[in-house]
């Protein structure tokens, strides 16, 4: 026998073992379908493409300056509340936060922008009314506070904080005299 015959042999019957292994683990069905189930278990990739990655931002900048503000800490409010507008520039909700947080500070030109964006955002709201009118009595415009209440009132009159807000008003306007000593 030659090199080549003495190769082959061995060579052909391990084919011929593998070959009737792979016969033997077949299945034969009735209906003539075959299901395939892969050995190793699909794997799913662990980094996406840059287009298939949504990015949602986080409200948390939002919830701190809500936190704050309600604390009367209007600085750190004002401070987490741009953050929000920031990184959520269409979120009306910040927007008033923002604006608010500007009154409290009397930063009453900045307010008036905060205010404008969250109307462009949302439409001018029953609370949106109510902040401004707020915002008036803050700076003294009495006038203009109790037009931006009525409006806020016409929309929701059984609104408590609209109901007070106006009482509130109409008790500043009249306590508000000066000493004539």
């Amino acid at each position: 026998m030659s090199m080549r015959g003495k190769l082959a042999a061995p060579f052909l019957s391990l084919c011929a073992v593998a070959l009737t292994l792979t016969l033997a683990s077949c299945e034969t069905f009735s209906d003539n379908s075959l299901t395939l189930t892969p050995a190793v278990p699909a794997t799913t990739p662990t980094v996406a493409e840059p287009g298939d990655v949504k990015y949602y931002p986080s409200d948390e900048p939002f919830r701190l300056g809500t936190e704050h503000f309600n604390r009367g800490n209007y600085g750190i409010a004002e401070r987490y509340f741009r953050d929000a507008v920031e990184k959520a520039p269409r979120d009306a909700a910040a927007w008033i936060g923002l604006a608010a947080s500007y009154d409290r500070l009397a930063r009453f030109d900045l307010a008036d922008r905060a205010y404008a964006s969250a109307i462009k955002l949302g439409g001018e709201t029953t609370q949106i009314l109510n902040n401004e009118g707020y915002s008036y009595m803050l700076r003294g415009n009495y006038a203009k506070a109790r037009e931006k209440f009525l409006k806020a009132y016409q929309r929701e009159p059984n609104n408590p904080t609209i109901v007070n807000n106006l009482r509130l008003l109409d008790s500043s306007n009249r306590f508000i005299r000066r000493n004539s000593e």
